[in-house]
């Protein structure tokens, strides 16, 4: 068994005004770096499109219809000031929540330990009815419940280490007993949520706000004191990974001042926290991360600790 790469062309149709951050350069610069040699032991998928099915388990179909309603035959339409439809949009956005899904059935089926979602746009700010923060639909939330509804787990993890808080993943399971949302981010800092006394309507939410500057020694401490306790109390039988990287110290949206190695760190540590509990079953998706270099490289250094495990 291995670790499976899931990402799809469409991911790369996905085009942003000028300027954006949230490019296609971003994806372009990740499946570069793993074309290297190095990667060639990964398990390369297409992701399919999403089954609507999987969209309503947590999102309404309002919403749905419309995300489908705002993509626009050509140019580009705004949802807010910071998120934007193209033509390609809505597909690439159908591919990331698919690929989530297929991580899933391919980890529980046993063809992978593991797996890494490539894809945009990202997801972790998408709330129930409301697209923002560059994300459409809620793609580790959608993934987290159907291995729960569809698979029949008990109890799953879902874990965030983008800089900014995944408010969309927290407003879609935050009344879930049976999803844990741990999130470490910078505050104050867009989008103005995850004050560490949101702890959700089941008690399920973790907020771990680190402020600007804090750096590697700050951050594994926040996960050391106050998460990977309470996930090894949890026992999750599936750990989901928000694996967002624009808390390095090169990225320009954000200032946390992490390293490569701390995403190998974080990794390593939640690994371990799998192979516990749940039989390291590991999907991780792509959230941020804006310095192109350094997110080419911390993804890179991410899914090397994804292939150990999957030997």
């Amino acid at each position: 068994m291995t670790t499976a790469l899931i990402t799809h062309d469409d991911c790369l149709r996905h085009v942003t005004p000028p300027g954006h951050p949230e490019q296609v350069a971003r994806l372009e610069h990740i499946l570069a770096v793993l074309g290297r040699d190095e990667f060639d032991g990964l398990m390369r998928v297409k992701a399919p499109l999403v089954a609507d099915d999987d969209l309503l388990r947590v999102h309404p179909a309002r919403h749905v219809d419309a995300v489908r309603a705002a993509a626009p035959a050509q140019g580009f339409r705004s949802l807010d000031a910071d998120t934007h439809m193209s033509p390609g949009s809505l597909d690439a956005a159908l591919r990331g929540a698919g690929a989530a899904v297929r991580a899933v059935d391919l980890v529980m089926a046993g063809e992978a330990n593991n797996a890494f979602c490539a894809v945009r746009p990202p997801g972790h700010h998408a709330e129930r009815e409301t697209p923002m923060g560059f994300c459409l639909f809620g793609n580790v939330a959608i993934a987290a419940r159907y291995a729960l509804d569809f698979h029949g787990l008990s109890r799953v993890a879902i874990v965030d280490f983008d800089v900014h808080h995944g408010n969309g993943t927290q407003d879609l399971v935050e009344e879930d007993p049976r999803i844990l949302f741990i999130s470490s981010h910078q505050m104050p800092l867009y989008p103005g949520t995850g004050a560490a006394h949101e702890t959700g309507g089941s008690n399920n939410v973790v907020n771990l706000p680190l402020r600007a500057g804090s750096g590697s020694d700050a951050f594994r401490e926040a996960w050391r004191a106050h998460a990977f306790d309470r996930l090894n109390a949890f026992a999750p039988e599936f750990l989901f990974i928000s694996a967002g990287f624009d808390a390095h110290r090169a990225d320009p949206l954000a200032n946390l001042n992490l390293v490569e190695d701390d995403f190998t760190w974080i990794t390593r540590e939640l690994i371990s926290i799998a192979r516990a509990h749940a039989g390291g079953r590991v999907v991780s998706t792509l959230e941020g991360g804006y310095d192109l270099e350094a997110l080419a490289a911390s993804t890179a250094a991410h899914i090397r600790v994804l292939m150990e495990q999957g030997e």
